[in-house]
């Protein structure tokens, strides 16, 4: 899932690297600056999620008011429920095998809280399963690989190698007016990779912006440079597990448009400002939030 592969790799070195060394990153925008403008949070009594910042699902971001000064009940949607199905998936089928846990899909799908979850099991679980064992066999195949080439590493350094990946990490998005519970999808601290998954989304240019914002956490937390992120697209087509990356490089232009999409949001919270509802006909139908606009 958040291995590279040769093409990608040679990307990586060739390209990304190579622009990342030669453009470089302004000082004001490495989140260790988080204390100064324009990194600096106008509001300190407003911290908002992650998503809340990235996400322009909505037009005219009425879903920031609707949610966080309105309270207004979402409607849950099967979308929904198969994103954090595979998210799941994902995260948990990785940490077992980094903690070399004897974990099996039917042992992970008796922790499922059905409650909380949008979907009939016949509509997501066979798809998750799909997942998991596509990671399986890619976890599997790549800690073999490397244990026929270090024959005398043990099983820690093995792992380590395989999978350099914290996954699902616990951080505080606070210096920089987030909230102080998120979760990191992955960071490959090999090679200072920021990776953010998306499931069952078409590409779109603003998904960019999550990564690059905890590429931004992670420097005002740890205060180590992060210059690369990556979206993992992951989907099942046809009964097949589909994979798309995009690499790319978290540039001043990036990181200038995600603080202002934290500056407007914020105000928006702190403000108590409804911007309006969008034209019905640019609202997402899948918007949590479609019926208490247009119901």
């Amino acid at each position: 899932m958040y291995f590279l592969s040769e093409i990608e790799r040679k990307y990586l070195i060739h390209r990304l690297l190579s622009l990342a060394r030669e453009v470089g990153v302004s000082s004001d925008l490495r989140g260790w600056n988080w204390h100064r403008a324009p990194l600096k949070p106008y509001y300190d009594d407003v911290k908002l999620p992650m998503y809340a910042v990235c996400s322009k699902y909505c037009p005219t971001d009425r879903d920031i008011y609707l949610g966080f000064v309105e309270k207004a009940r979402r409607t849950l949607n099967f979308k929904i429920a198969l994103g954090k199905m595979l998210h799941g998936v994902v995260s948990d089928c990785l940490q077992a095998f980094i903690q070399r846990k004897k974990l099996s899909f039917e042992d992970w799908c008796k922790k499922i809280r059905w409650n909380e979850i949008s979907a009939k099991p016949e509509e997501v679980l066979p798809l998750a399963r799909k997942v998991w064992e596509y990671l399986t066999k890619q976890c599997e195949a790549r800690y073999a690989e490397i244990e026929a080439r270090q024959p005398y590493a043990s099983e820690q350094d093995l792992i380590a190698s395989t999978l350099p990946f914290l996954i699902e990490h616990k951080i505080s998005g606070e210096l920089l007016g987030l909230s102080g519970l998120l979760s990191v999808d992955c960071y490959d601290y090999l090679h200072a990779i920021m990776y953010d998954l998306k499931v069952a989304a078409e590409p779109q240019e603003w998904h960019r912006l999550a990564p690059v914002g905890y590429a931004l956490v992670f420097e005002s937390v740890h205060e180590i440079p992060i210059d690369i992120c990556c979206i993992v697209y992951l989907d099942v087509v046809n009964g097949r597990v589909t994979v798309k990356k995009d690499l790319f490089f978290a540039s001043d232009e990036l990181r200038n448009w995600w603080i202002e999409e934290r500056d407007r949001k914020l105000e928006i919270v702190a403000e108590r400002k409804d911007p309006g509802k969008p034209n019905a006909a640019q609202c997402p139908k899948d918007c949590v939030y479609y019926q208490t606009c247009y119901g």
